[in-house]
Formats: C-alpha cells, sequence, structure tokens
C-alpha cells in the first residue's frame, strides 16, 4: 500500500519506518530540510531503541522515503496519516493550527479519493470540524478518520509493531476495512482492531493518558503520606498492586510524570471538559500535584542543605523524563536545574542519551555543565540527584561514589536503591515516600538509623491548593 506521513516527529517517524517494515512504501514529509537530509540519510533525529537500525533497512530496500514536497505527499498516498504536534496553548487547550494547515493542503493538492487519518493527539470534535473544512477545499471523495496513537517513548518500536490495541474511529465502512488490512500484520497474536466512532476515538486517547496520569500523581500523594507516617511506600504499593483489580503498572513513586504526552493532554482534557461545561476538578488536581511532585528533590534538597546553596555543587543523574529516550520536554529533571539555580547551586549534569538536548536547554545559562560520564559528575559534589531511572543506575559502584561524592548524600526520585543497601555502604539517602537513610547516627548497637523527614516550607513546598 502507498502510505504517506505528514510530519516527521516521534509519532511520525516511528510510525513511517514500521509501516514500511511490514512492506508498504512510505513517504515521509516534513517541513525541516535538515530533518528531512537526515532521516534521508539514515539518521534518526530522535532516540528510540531500534528504530535507526530499521531506518536504514528501509531506506535501502527502497520502501522508505522522505520529502519536504508536501504536494507530492498527497499525490503518492493512498492513506495520508496526520502526526503533526498539537501543543498546549497557555490556557491548556490544545493549539490546532498545525492540523489545520495540513488538513487546507490537503484539500489543495488533492486530484483523486483519499484516506486521511489524523493520528495527531487532538480534542473531541476536531475530526468533524477538519472533516468540514476539507469538504470545503476540494469536489475530491475522501474519508477523515481518527486512529490516535499509543506509543510509548522508549517502547515506540515495539508497541506498535504489537500493539495492545488499534482504534480506529469513522464512519466510512470502506475506509475502516481499508485501515483494517493496513494494520492486520500487527495484530495476528489476539491484539484487537476496533472500529468506533471518530469523537469515541479522540476521546480514548485522552480519557487513557488522563488515567494514566491520575495513577501516578495518586502514588505520589500516597507516597507522600506515607513519609510523614513513616510508612515504607515500596510495602504499600506492593500491597496495593497484589489486588487484581489495581495491578502494579504506574504505581510507582516518582518525582512526577513529564513528556510529550501526559502534560499537555491532561491540561486539554480540562480545557475540553470547561468548554463543554464540566468542572474536572480530580484532572486539575491531578496536574497540580504532579507540578508539585517536579519540585520535590529540589525541596528536599535545600531542606537538607539549606536554601542558599552559593558555593555547592550538585551531580545531577538523569535528564530525560524517562529512561530510553532523549526527550526532556517537561522533565522532571529540567524543573530540578532550575530550582537550584535559582537558590545558588551548581549543577554537573549526566545523562546516557539526553545531554545534547539538555544543553541546548541551557545554552547560555552559568553553573549547569554536562559531562560524557556518569562518575565525573561526581567529583567534589556536595550530594548526587537521580532524576531518571536509566537502568545503568540501579547497580551503580557505590565505593567510587562514596570516595567522589563530598557529601556522601544521595536524594534518589525513582526509589533505585534499597534502604538497607545504602546504610551498608555508608551512605545518607533520601527517597521518596520512605523514611531517609542517616548512617552517622548511630542507635545504641553502633548501627545506622532510619530517621523520618518532614517537609516543610523551603523551595518547592506546594501551595495550600496543591495538597
Amino acid at each position: 500500500m502507498k502510505i504517506s506521513i505528514v510530519g516527521s516527529g516521534y509519532v511520525g517517524l516511528v510510525t513511517a519506518t514500521c509501516l514500511a517494515e511490514s512492506g508498504n512504501h512510505v513517504l515521509g514529509v516534513d517541513v525541516d530540510p535538515e530533518k528531512v537530509r537526515a532521516l534521508s540519510a539514515g539518521r534518526s533525529t530522535i532516540f528510540e531503541p531500534g528504530l535507526e537500525e530499521m531506518l536504514q533497512a528501509n531506506l535501502s530496500s527502497g520502501r522508505l522515503k522522505f520529502t519536504t514536497d508536501l504536494a507530492e505527499g498527497v499525490q503518492h498516498g493512498q492513506v495520508i496519516f496526520i502526526t503533526v504536534g498539537t501543543p498546549p496553548r497557555e490556557d491548556g487547550s490544545a493549539d490546532l493550527s498545525n492540523v489545520e494547515s495540513v488538513v487546507r493542503s490537503i484539500g489543495q493538492h488533492m486530484t483523486s479519493h483519499k484516506v486521511v487519518a489524523i493520528k495527531s493527539t487532538v480534542p473531541v470534535g476536531t475530526g468533524a470540524r477538519m472533516s468540514e473544512l476539507l469538504m470545503g477545499l476540494t469536489a475530491h471523495p475522501f474519508a477523515l478518520v481518527s486512529n490516535p496513537e499509543f506509543l510509548k517513548e522508549g517502547a515506540a518500536v515495539e508497541d506498535f509493531l504489537r500493539p495492545d490495541r488499534v482504534v480506529i474511529g469513522c464512519d466510512d465502512p470502506d475506509a475502516a476495512q481499508l485501515l483494517s488490512e493496513l494494520y492486520a500484520p500487527f495484530a495476528r497474536t489476539g491484539q484487537t482492531i476496533m472500529l468506533m466512532s471518530r469523537d469515541a476515538a479522540e476521546m480514548v486517547k485522552y480519557a487513557s493518558n488522563a488515567y494514566l496520569a491520575t495513577r501516578i500523581s495518586f502514588i505520589n500523594e500516597v507516597a507522600d503520606i506515607c513519609a510523614r507516617a513513616g510508612v515504607d511506600i515500596n510495602q504499600v504499593r506492593l500491597g496495593m498492586g497484589a489486588d487484581r483489580r489495581i495491578g502494579q503498572e504506574f504505581l510507582n513513586p516518582g518525582v512526577g510524570y513529564g513528556g510529550s504526552c501526559f502534560p499537555k493532554d491532561v491540561q486539554a482534557m480540562i480545557s475540553v471538559a470547561q468548554a463543554l461545561g464540566c468542572k474536572a476538578e480530580l484532572l486539575g488536581q491531578v496536574h497540580a500535584r504532579n507540578e508539585y511532585q517536579k519540585q520535590l528533590l529540589a525541596q528536599m534538597v535545600c531542606e537538607r542543605f539549606g536554601n542558599d546553596l552559593k558555593g555547592k555543587t550538585f551531580a545531577v543523574w538523569g535528564l530525560a523524563f524517562k529512561p530510553n529516550t532523549d526527550d526532556i520536554r517537561e522533565a522532571p529533571a529540567i524543573k530540578v536545574i532550575h530550582l537550584l539555580l535559582s537558590a545558588g547551586a551548581a549543577l554537573k549534569c549526566y545523562d546516557p542519551k539526553a545531554c545534547a538536548n539538555a544543553a541546548a536547554e541551557f545554552a547560555g545559562v552559568s553553573g549547569v555543565s554536562f559531562v560524557h560520564q556518569p562518575y565525573d559528575a561526581l567529583e567534589n559534589a556536595e550530594a548526587l540527584i537521580i532524576c531518571t531511572d536509566w537502568s545503568e543506575f540501579r547497580s551503580p559502584d557505590f565505593d567510587r561514589i562514596r570516595t567522589l561524592l563530598k557529601g556522601r548524600v544521595i536524594f534518589d526520585g525513582r526509589n533505585l536503591y534499597d534502604a538497607k543497601t545504602m546504610l551498608r555502604q555508608r551512605l545518607e539517602y533520601h527517597s521518596i515516600g520512605r523514611a531517609p537513610v542517616i548512617p552517622d547516627r548511630p542507635n545504641g548497637n553502633g548501627q545506622g538509623v532510619f530517621t523520618l523527614r518532614r517537609t516543610g516550607g523551603s523551595v518547592g513546598s506546594p501551595k495550600q491548593s496543591d495538597k
């Protein structure tokens, strides 16, 4: 099948490469000539495990090409996927100007029947509005379909090739059948291709992300209660997750969610609800809790070292919003760095993949530097701050950490380590929803003890409405 993908960002590039992998002839379209040149040369513009190798293989086979010419893309594709961004406006609503621009261009260049599938995350009713827009621009027949993506960064290729479900929102039986055939190679082991209305498909995407974000904010709020009550959140979440109705997924406490989806989709769903006359109070608190959670590590550092951090250097491990990606959009680490810089601290930062993006984010900002090896960040630092749970951070050389760290203190925003291990390693250890380990305070048996941290009013304290 001949496929065109308009937009070669995260979703567009993965979609184009995976559809070419299954034998389709795919043309990727993007307005950025530098990106098109890089992709045409086989250089992936994002980090995603397995993507670049697949990109190169399909370029070599001739099944995958890239262009800046949207008219060429419209002529090429029997199915045209729209995968451009829908960033949040200042009020939290989704900016649909990119989607509308692409729809207008498609209408201007159509010369035959097309199936136009919107993969971009859009509010309920967008498909209907875009269909009306396209109808006013062309006399040629078309079908406009909602086909939301459910790709997890860091596992996007696997998610596309072996999806949990494929959602097709459409009122045209022929278009629904065509897309079902396109996705059939990826649904051979029991995965479901789900046909529904366009509006329902649009809502499935928002509701799914909002629910997952709610679980994260919920467990982070429970973790705060546990820390204040002297209860280990890990024991609590394991007990909760053993209930089949609850499960273990998305119940790991940490420093909040980030990335290109959850933050903007929660806000966009709040905006949609308000426009419909709904209060969306729960989602409002989910967002507020997450904004507070991103500040938590900086607050913990200031409680330990004081609000004035001038002359103090801290090491940061992990800059991407999650492991196996170089994406720093809405990453908690970026918020932590900004807060600590404002308190006067200097930061030495390491991430396996995201340093280049973070360096661009902090270009011209004094007090923050980036290193190529994790242990290079530790020398003479007061403490290590962990913001992303990359695999290489899970079993580090604690002897080396203890030797290099000036203060022998770790702030772990992902609860990577066991408290007893930290006690044995003689490292002061602060994590989320668990009492700190303070090994330098012996009990009557000469052993270190756990002490309970209670949050105060330092940097990043939540407003009353955030609690």
